[in-house]
Formats: C-alpha cells, structure tokens, sequence
C-alpha cells in the first residue's frame, strides 16, 4: 500500500478529520453534496496543487492538510537529492492561511511546492471525472504513448536541443561574416604587430636591468677602480698594513692568549680584502663600456614603451596581451569556419534523427497494441462494437518530442467513423472511454495509489458492475481510491467510506467513516433505492455485497 492515513483541519467544511486508508480497493460514498471529493481536493493539495484560501473553513484562520505515504522505492533519489530525512514512510504536510500564504513540509523539513509536486507525481496517480479533457491535449496524448511503449524522450529532447544550437551557430555565423572578416582582420594585425617585437614573459624586467647597468657603465668602472687603488695605494696600502698588524700579533701571540682572537679577525680580513682585490681586477679585465649593445637595449626598449602606449597597457602586459589575441584569433577562426559549422550541423541532426527514428519505431509498434488493449476495455463498458486508434501523423517539422503527431480517435459503437476523442458528443461516452483509457493505462505508471474521482459518471447497470470489477481487480496490484455515487461499484469495494454532513451551530461540516456489516448495508442501500430503506432493497444491497456486486 502507499497512503496509509490523512490529516484534515479546518479543510472547506471539514473541522477535524483523522483517517487511516487501507491497501486494495476503497470507495467513498455520500449523500450529494456532502463532500465526496473532499478527500481528493486535500490529496491534491498537500501533493503541490495552487493554494487557494477558498479552502480553508469559514471561521478557520489557516487550513492544515498532511499525509502519510509508504515511501516507494523510487521516490528515494529525489527525497536524497533534495535533502530530505529517508524513512521507510514519508509525510508531507501543506498549511495555507487566510491571507493566502502557504507553506509545506516532507519529514519535517521545509519544502517548496515544486517539491510537493516532484513527489506526489511518484505516490499519487489521480483521474477525474473530466480526465478525459488531458486526453485532447498532445503532450498528454504522446506521454501517455510513450508510458505504454516504456520510452521516455529524454534522449530525442537531449539531440533536439544540440541539434538546435548547432543551427543558431551556423545562422550567426551566417548572419556575421562581415563583422567577424572584420574583428578577425583587426585581430591579425594587432597580433602582427606584437609579434614583430615577440615580447617574451619576464623579458621586459631582464631588459630594463640590463639598460641600467650599461648606462652607467662609466661610473661603474670608475668606482671599482677608485676601490683597488685605495686598496693597493703605495703611499697606505691597505694589504701591507693588515699584514703588518697580523704579523706584530702572531710574533707574541705565544705569550698572551687575548691575542688569539684579534689575530683570526685580521687574518680572516686579509683574506677577504684579497679576495676583493682579485674580484675587482676581474671585472675592470672583463667589462667594457658596450656602446653598440646599449644602442640595441635602447631601440627595443623603445619598441617596448611605443606598443605599450599604442595599446594602452602597461609594457609587462605585452606578453600576456598577445597570448589573449592568439586566444580571440582562434575562436574567431572556428566561428568563421563555415564548413566546420556546417559540418557540426550536420552531425547533430543525424544524431537527433536517429534517435527520433527509434522513437518512432517503438511508437509504431505500440500504438496498435495501445488501442487494442483500450479497444476492448471499452466492450465491457457498454460500447460494444466501439472502437479506438491511435493514430501517428508525420509532424510539420521536427520536434523536440520526435517526429510525429500523436492522437487519439474513438468510435464509441460499430459502424461509426473514429473521431478524435474530444469530438465524441456524449457524456457518458466520455466518461466511459476516459475510465476504459485509465485501467488500461493505470499499470504503466509508478504511483502506487490510484485515484479515481467519479469518473464512473453517466455510466450504470451492467457497465457499472464491469467498472467496480475492474477497479477491484486493480486493487490486488494497487491501492485504488474512488468516489462513486454508483452502488454496483460500491459493492465491489474492499473498504467503504461514507462521507456525511451535518450541521454544527452555524456551519456545515463534513465527516468520513469507514462502515462495515449492517451500516454498509444501509449505505449500499441508500444509494439503490434512497433514504427509505426498504426491506427489498436492503435485501438487494446484501445480495450485491455478498455477490462482490
């Protein structure tokens, strides 16, 4: 089973109300009026219908509808993507106030009504009485195929979907030639230019410390000369004093240990002024003046600063600006590569045309065993000798659901031409193929409680024995709820609740009660023969439920 129980309060012209449904089939019953399809509308609205305050109880500030399901399977993905605590059952819960706010819960936490509907969709399959009013609409018509041939469009859509932006590509493209030869044109320039200098990353740093030692290759030279001949002076020589202090120290370091540590300083400073002389004669050897490379320095570094400004970035910028034109350059060679978006197109309506052709297969073979299995649910409803088609028709241009148009043409008795199904001039009729169309569909979907609201409507007699046998059949699969005004379904029910009103003080409210033995007698009864119950029709309601109908 799924529903396992349902919360009212302050719902229309329900004060309080606390029901616990059962598994198989259970019918609700009552008087005209009384609110049969109360139930329904609060299934409905705690599964994310509109919220309405015309449904809150007059007097009542806020109306409050939960419900307790057995979670399925299915439903599980979505609760755990959605964050929502797991458990083996689910309650959602609805509120709507007077000043039209409404609110929801799933386990306890928060939920949108979006939520609310994802969900319901996998616990509730519900069909009313003008269920047959979807069946005029094509989405509803092809979803309603596509269930019973077990495809979905997800793939076909998904194709579609490439298959159109691989056009808008090709169209742009199209459409921009000129500016793109333009902007492309620009481009290539631009990175001509740039790359006449080639300007390399860190290059620009490298250079400008390079420029700065060359140009002031002079005062360089003239201070590590001025360092050696102060060092190496004949009148001070720096040298020949250090070694004469260290040598004084080393002659009567054996008689004074102080004498230790300043001799290791001097002879380390010796050392080091050594090294200094030697590093200094080095670099006057090796280094000139280099005119020539600082000609070379100052022209780049020229070309450098000229870009810079000509594209008003900084010189360090220049490498990184080139690479980002390489970039646009690129992109703008693939949009303006017609071929290759031609190409792309291409490949993408062969893509969507093989997946719609599978489509259409798996629709073909269906659609005749679709109508079949309706086609003879209708003989059992009174329409002997009806017929129904569904009929696939090459649609005007591809579609994102696939290539063909799907409907539904009925003919509700032999010798009549199938029309489409809104066409039918009948109500019952009506009623009858929507009720014909919705057992033999009810098995394709997940819900595991289906509801049926009245659609038994302008249906009686032997046709309505056949409806409660169905629908009790239904039931050993599937919890099955209906509301039904017909004792003959009633009859074939495994539970009966009875819907009832009465007046309260100043108001109008509505109670559901589950009845058994005598008191379902009576209510099989009142619906055969009205509210005198007379000892034939007492008789007759007993014979009926002891029969199954």
């Amino acid at each position: 089973m799924s529903l396992k129980r349902i919360v009212l309060r302050d719902f229309v012209i329900v004060s309080e109300l606390e029901l616990d449904l059962e598994s198989g089939f259970t019918v609700l019953t009552g008087e005209t009026g009384a609110g049969k399809s109360i139930l329904i509308d609060a299934l409905q609205l705690v599964t994310g219908a509109r919220a309405d305050t015309g449904v809150i109880r007059e007097g009542a500030s806020r109306t409050d509808v939960s419900a307790e399901f057995d979670t399925p399977a299915n439903a599980r993905p979505t609760l755990q993507e959605a964050g929502f605590d797991e458990a083996d059952t689910m309650l959602l819960r609805r509120t709507v106030d007077t000043a039209g706010k409404s609110r929801a819960w799933i386990n306890g936490s928060p939920a949108t009504a979006q939520q609310l509907r994802t969900v319901g969709e996998q616990l509730l399959d519900i069909h009313g009485q003008h269920a047959w009013q979807s069946l005029t609409r094509p989405e509803a018509v092809r979803s309603l195929l596509d269930a019973y041939a077990q495809v979905t469009t997800t793939a076909v859509v998904a194709r579609w979907q490439e298959w159109r932006l691989a056009q808008t590509a090709l169209a742009d493209a199209l459409a921009a030639q000129d500016s793109l030869q333009r902007e492309r044109d620009r481009l290539a320039w631009q990175i001509g230019e740039l790359e006449k200098l080639n300007p390399q990353p860190n290059e620009w740093e490298a250079l400008h410390t390079s420029h700065t030692r060359l140009s002031n290759g002079q005062a360089l030279l003239d201070a590590a000369q001025g360092a050696l001949q102060v060092l190496e002076n004949q009148d001070v020589n720096v040298l020949g004093l250090l070694n004469n202090a260290l040598q004084q120290l080393q002659a009567q370091a054996h008689l004074e240990a102080e004498f230790t540590n300043p001799v290791e300083v001097l002879g380390s400073g010796l050392a080091q002024v050594e090294d200094t002389v030697r590093t200094l004669r080095g670099y006057l050897r090796h280094t000139e003046l280099e005119p020539d490379r600082l000609a070379e320095l100052d022209e780049r570094m020229a070309l450098w600063v000229s870009l810079a400004r000509r594209y008003k970035r900084a010189p360090e910028e220049l490498p990184t600006l080139l690479a980002s034109w390489r970039t646009e350059l690129t992109q703008l060679d693939a949009a303006t590569d017609l071929q290759g978006l031609q190409n792309a197109e291409k490949k993408a309506q062969a893509g969507y045309m093989a997946e719609a052709k599978t489509l259409t297969k798996a629709r073909t073979k269906a659609a005749p065993l679709l109508a079949q299995s309706i086609t003879l649910a209708m003989q059992g409803l009174g329409m002997q000798g009806g017929q129904f088609q569904v009929q696939l028709q090459v649609s005007a241009q591809p579609l994102q659901s696939g290539l063909e148009d799907v409907s539904f043409l009925v003919a509700g008795h032999a010798g009549s031409t199938p029309r489409p199904v809104g066409k039918v001039a009948s109500g019952g009729e009506l009623s009858r193929i929507a009720l014909a169309i919705a057992v033999t569909t009810s098995q394709l979907g997940t819900a595991q409680t289906l509801i049926f609201d009245e659609v038994d409507s302008g249906v009686g007699g032997a046709v309505a024995e056949t409806v409660g046998r169905l629908m009790r059949q239904l039931g050993g699969d599937r919890q099955v709820l209906a509301v039904t005004h017909l004792p003959q379904v009633a009859a074939c029910a495994d539970h009966h609740l009875v819907v009832a009103k009465q007046l309260s003080g100043k108001f109008t409210l509505s109670t559901v009660a589950a009845v058994t033995g005598e008191q379902r007698v009576a209510e099989i009864g009142r619906m055969l023969g009205g509210e005198k119950h007379s000892s034939t029709t007492l008789a007759h309601a007993k014979e009926m439920l002891q029969s199954g109908v």
